[in-house]
């Protein structure tokens, strides 16, 4: 990405996260870990992170949204309201530079996409795997006490 988006999307932080915050806020809350209140301790950290990645690569093909196998992972749409907030005010940025070229462009949002998507994926798959956990203590418990009341 170019160092001049770069620090225009450093620069307009406050408005990414305003941004973030009204899109989590839309969404409706299935779990106590996706609440806003609860997930906006973690903004910068994970702003930080995304920016910290995009002058490190160079562009690659656009990876596909993260999944979780339940689709109730409440880290899902925190990153989903991310890249969009992300991809908004990017938007904005190029569009009030008239000379950057349509490859640069493309460049950088694939960039920005990319590196969002690949920190997703990781964090998604931390409480993923919790979530396959769950499933076979309840059958194993389930198992346990059927056996308790067999005479």
């Amino acid at each position: 990405m170019d160092k001049s988006l770069l620090q225009a999307l450093q620069e307009r932080r406050p408005q990414i996260r305003a941004r973030w915050d009204t899109l989590l806020r839309i969404e409706r809350v299935e779990t106590p870990l996706a609440n806003p209140d609860t997930l906006v301790f973690m903004f910068d950290r994970t702003l930080d992170a995304v920016l910290a990645a995009l002058p490190k690569r160079p562009p690659e093909p656009l990876c596909s949204r993260p999944r979780c196998r339940c689709d109730c992972n409440p880290m899902r749409v925190y990153y989903f309201a991310l890249e969009q907030a992300l991809m908004e005010t990017l938007i904005e940025i190029q569009a009030e530079r008239p000379k950057l070229d349509a490859t640069a462009r493309v460049a950088a949002v694939t960039e920005l996409c990319t590196a969002v998507r690949r920190i997703a994926q990781r964090e998604l798959s931390v409480l993923d795997q919790i979530c396959l956990q769950r499933p076979r203590r309840a059958r194993g418990r389930a198992a346990a006490k059927s056996a308790e009341y067999e005479i």
